[in-house]
């Protein structure tokens, strides 16, 4: 298992830039130190956290970057406006993510990386393929979609009554369709929710979300376009690795092959899917074999 102390040789920068619209990206680059321009001989991985995650979250966000360098991959991981506490203080809004993206992407690109591939966690996931289905995405090879689902309302939905959620996703809709008003996106209303038993059978804290209607709404109400990946990914013309662990108990077994059949349908015959033993929805439970599987995309 990686450990998360850093590599000789390689070279660790918190750093920031900012989106289109002035949100500010703070990010994490790791590259290796010992070569003179490693930016046009190494690929470079650019990595978006999960829901509610950071670049310092468990798992593949934090222990990934330097699990690459090991395998001489250079990484920027970013946080976007839904990182941490985003959901909750109402600030990340699921569309406006790509702007994100694109701004760490324009910033590998000015700095001199040529060989760039981007990583997408769970939520994460969603948010590379919403925004690679959208223009801007010529400097990047190649996509890693690690535990994506297919449609995050549709799996809102199905948990929520399958744990008898309170409030219910139909009371929900209908408040935050009350508060939200014809335009929800430009909307000045807003407040905070807890659904509890939401994700799980108890009334334990674990089992509850927290969220406000505005971003409940972009993530995971019956409208939430965006996170419907189903409808994005067969425009995607790039590379594409969907990886999902043998044991994920949030994306069902069937997804990966759907979304891929999509997308070759599509015209796009270089998707494959990779599937990792003994790993649940987080792939780094089986560190050599994702990083494999992401070695084997990047060395194409």
């Amino acid at each position: 298992m990686p450990s998360d102390g850093l590599l000789a040789g390689t070279k660790q920068q918190l750093i920031r830039f900012k989106a289109s619209d002035g949100f500010l990206v703070n990010a994490l680059l790791l590259t290796n130190s010992g070569e003179r321009n490693p930016s046009r001989d190494r690929p470079m991985l650019l990595q978006v956290h999960g829901s509610l995650g950071h670049f310092l979250a468990r798992g593949t966000p934090r222990l990934l970057p330097h699990a690459l360098a090991e395998r001489g991959i250079d990484s920027l991981s970013i946080n976007t406006r839904l990182a941490g506490a985003g959901q909750i203080t109402g600030k990340g809004i699921f569309p406006d993510t790509s702007k994100e993206i694109e701004a760490a992407v324009r910033f590998l690109t000015e700095a001199g990386f040529e060989r760039i591939f981007v990583l997408g966690y769970s939520l994460g996931a969603s948010m590379v393929v919403y925004w690679a289905a959208g223009p801007g995405h010529s400097p990047v090879r190649g996509l890693v979609l690690e535990g994506c689902p297919y449609s995050i309302p549709a799996s809102k939905l199905e948990r929520w009554r399958k744990y008898g959620a309170s409030p219910t996703y139909e009371e929900v809709y209908a408040r935050a369709k009350e508060l939200l008003g014809d335009d929800p996106y430009s909307s000045a209303n807003d407040e905070i929710f807890v659904a509890y038993q939401s994700i799980g059978p108890t009334h334990s804290p674990g089992d509850d979300e927290i969220f406000t209607y505005k971003t409940w709404w972009f993530v995971c109400g019956p409208e939430a376009f965006g996170t419907m990946t189903y409808r994005h990914i067969a425009k995607i013309d790039l590379p594409m690795v969907l990886m999902r662990g043998d044991s994920d108990p949030l994306v069902a077994e069937w997804v990966p092959e759907a979304l891929t059949t999509i997308a070759r349908e599509a015209g796009n015959r270089n998707v494959s899917v990779v599937r990792i033993p003994t790993a649940h929805h987080d792939c780094m439970e089986n560190s050599e074999a994702m990083l494999d599987a992401i070695e084997r995309l990047v060395s194409s």
